[in-house]
């Protein structure tokens, strides 16, 4: 009688949670799908005026923006990529210095052909709005020199995403959590090791993820709560409710001891005065990947660390997936042959090992291994190529070798010449620099531009 009673006991329990946990699952599904349903008008400006100078000489003809990566594509391609995927289209490409090559990029991969004219990508260049006619002084005096755009739209929400970062981002659950939280501004942020807070502008956040502090630099800046091995760095993408955002920065702009930057200035000037929040990059999840990819950003401020994220590529299952077709990198449609591997003989055989090859280009008896390569590339009988980069339109004669290395566009490499392997020689070679980590970087020559003739 007394087990039949525990047993009863024990079934109703079990029933009690079992109910309670169906509740549980219903609010959360009516939450998500609140959110989800709701419609909100959202417009993006993407920040792609920076001069990358770090990343010398590749941005000597250009803005770092529309420097190449992954043979194909370039840097801004990404975060397009990213707005675009996350149904985000109404969106606004500040531009600035060096800009014609991402002028001529945005052209030929982002021109939106739509019937449906909430549908853009515009390059916006400095209005120089303000009454000195400045170029831009700071992240936030882009956006207040185009407030205008932001009152014309009247959007709910504003995002503000940089341009020069590689990674892959459903902003759509960025934009969630916003709501989620009743944020006034989120802030995305990536969980990375302590070590580097000195090099980074690190966020203080409570156990809710509300932010209390910012922290710019310092090695002595707080770990995450409950994790005193990491900080949460900013990653400079943010998401404003449009009136905070408006008034912050008319406000911002008239304030003479501002450097009007957004990490600097109005987001550590609204801590206690309006809800702000972190979203945790880590817990960002890409429709199509595997429930074990981590999430994957690079800064590639420097040429060593521009290097290491195209070798990231060359991976059996590389940290960044450039091939889930629910959520493709999107750039320019170049019309291209295939990639060609010709010749099978002995010292004399088209091949590429662990490698990326870029449409248009002829391995006509050359050897490539561990490295990326972009469009139009000729590696000729005999040549070696190992753990390099190389740009578009780039000739390997025959029997030259090259190691470590960065090829700009139209790098013509000279029958049995050596790159990478002595780095004095190289050092004092014309066009060239070598990193601190002995990456070879070669300057190459500006392409022809062909003009349209006429008849007299």
């Amino acid at each position: 009688m007394a087990i039949r009673q525990a047993r009863a006991r024990l079934e109703a329990r079990r029933a009690r949670s079992e109910e309670n946990g169906k509740k549980r699952l219903a609010n959360r599904m009516a939450l998500c799908k609140n959110v989800v349903h709701m419609q909100v008008r959202v417009v993006a400006f993407v920040l792609a005026g920076g001069k990358g100078t770090r990343l010398s000489p590749l941005t000597k003809e250009r803005a770092k923006p529309a420097v190449p990566f992954g043979g194909r594509y370039r840097i801004v391609d990404f975060v397009l990529s990213n707005l675009v995927n996350s149904g985000i289209y109404s969106i606004y490409v500040l531009i600035q210095f060096k800009s014609q090559s991402l002028l001529q990029h945005l052209r030929d991969g982002w021109e939106v052909n739509s019937l449906l004219k909430e549908y853009f990508i515009i390059p916006v260049p400095a209005q120089m709005r303000t009454a000195d006619e400045n170029w831009y002084r700071g992240t936030a005096d882009a956006i207040y020199q185009n407030i205008n755009l932001i009152e014309q739209a009247d959007p709910h929400y504003v995002a503000i995403f940089g341009a020069d970062h590689i990674y892959r981002m459903n902003i759509r659950e960025m934009l969630e959590y916003h709501m989620h939280k009743r944020a006034q501004a989120t802030v995305a942020a990536i969980p990375t090791d302590r070590v580097h807070a000195a090099e980074l502008g690190v966020i203080e956040t409570a156990s809710d993820n509300s932010i209390i502090g910012f922290h710019e630099k310092r090695p002595d800046a707080p770990s995450m709560p409950g994790d005193p091995k990491r900080v949460f760095a900013s990653m400079g993408n943010y998401i404003f409710s449009t009136n905070l955002l408006v008034r912050e920065l008319i406000a911002d702009a008239q304030n003479p001891a501002s450097s009007h930057d957004f990490g600097r200035d109005i987001l550590p000037s609204l801590v206690g005065r309006a809800p702000l929040f972190a979203y945790d990059f880590q817990s960002n999840r890409i429709p199509g990947d595997p429930v074990t990819q981590e999430a994957y950003w690079r800064d590639v401020g420097t040429l060593d660390a521009y290097y290491e994220a195209n070798m990231d590529l060359r991976a059996v299952s590389p940290a960044l997936n450039l091939y889930n077709r629910q959520w493709p990198l999107r750039t320019a449609g170049y019309q291209d042959a295939p990639a060609k591997f010709v010749f099978d003989e002995q010292g004399r055989r088209g091949q590429a090992i662990d490698s990326i090859v870029a449409g248009g280009t002829i391995l006509a008896g050359g050897f490539v291994r561990g490295s990326v390569l972009g469009r139009n590339v000729r590696v000729h009988t005999g040549a070696v190529v190992e753990d390099s980069v190389i740009f578009d339109n780039c000739d390997i004669g025959a029997r030259a070798k090259v190691r470590r290395a960065i090829l700009e566009k139209n790098v013509r490499v000279a029958e049995g010449e050596e790159i990478g392997y002595d780095l004095e020689r190289d050092r004092r070679r014309e066009r060239c620099t070598v990193t601190e980590s002995g990456i070879v970087v070669v300057e190459g020559r500006r392409s022809q531009v062909e003009v349209a003739t006429v008849l007299v």
